[in-house]
């Protein structure tokens, strides 16, 4: 029998992460590396080796990052599809600006970086690996504060992934997504700083605390890995048991 932990492992494997600065994005691509993969990150804010300055709602920006990657390692394997921002406003403050801006990195992102790592993965034959972003407030309407344009595009995550594993999973594409709690990140840092946000979290969560970037680690491997080979289309929750409720 195989070692079932070798399933896990990303040997000789090319995996992009967005938004791979800090925050989750960060852990996961130190994490994949760890397990053997060749990583490159694009973060607007990216600075070293195999980094890449990439706006993800920019479509030459997308295309040109991953034709980088793939001149430099010669194929892409796995992408982690992380990249996002907040503007949380009142509904009747938001303007359409803030909100196109939203729609456009955590929405429209998502799509362009899905469609280019998908066309690298049919034309290699290979096929490949992409795990999404998403989040509890993809499934829920919230209530600790307003925040529209995060939900909204949170939601069609969520079902861009469903529609994403559909079309590809006889092309040998595996499409999934994560969806994280409150995690302590420079996303949320100004909520995290704040302890009456933080108590009304903990209360709304059954196991009363929190999460850490690193927290969600383990899910995305397990996504991102031969070791769900038979899943796609699902969206894993790592909530501290929110959406149980």
């Amino acid at each position: 029998m195989t070692d079932p932990l070798s399933e896990f492992r990303l040997d000789g494997e090319v995996a992009v992460v967005t938004g791979g600065a800090s925050g989750i994005g960060r852990v996961v691509a130190e994490a994949f590396a760890a397990v053997g993969a060749r990583v490159a990150t694009f973060d607007l804010a990216a600075a070293g080796e195999d980094a890449y300055k990439v706006d993800v709602a920019d479509d030459a920006q997308v295309r040109e990052a991953f034709a980088a990657v793939v001149a430099r390692h010669g194929r892409v394997d796995v992408l982690f599809n992380n990249a996002g921002i907040a503007i949380r406003r009142p509904t009747a403050e938001l303007t359409l600006a803030d909100w196109d801006r939203v729609v456009a990195v955590n929405m429209t992102g998502v799509f362009l970086c899905a469609r280019e790592a998908a066309r690298h993965m049919l034309a290699s034959g290979r096929g490949g690996r992409i795990v999404n972003t998403a989040s509890i407030m993809g499934f829920s309407g919230g209530g600790l504060y307003p925040n529209l344009s995060y939900q909204a595009t949170k939601g069609a995550v969520v079902n861009m992934t469903r529609a994403l594993a559909v079309e590809w999973a006889r092309r040998g594409i595996r499409v999934n997504a994560i969806a994280p709690t409150w995690l302590r990140t420079p996303l949320t840092r100004n909520i995290t700083e704040n302890p009456d946000l933080v108590r009304r979290i903990e209360d709304m969560t059954p196991m009363g605390r929190l999460g850490e970037p690193e927290e969600v680690v383990g899910a995305v491997l397990f996504l991102a890995s031969r070791a769900s080979s038979l899943v796609t289309g699902h969206v894993l929750a790592v909530d501290g048991g929110f959406l149980a409720q």
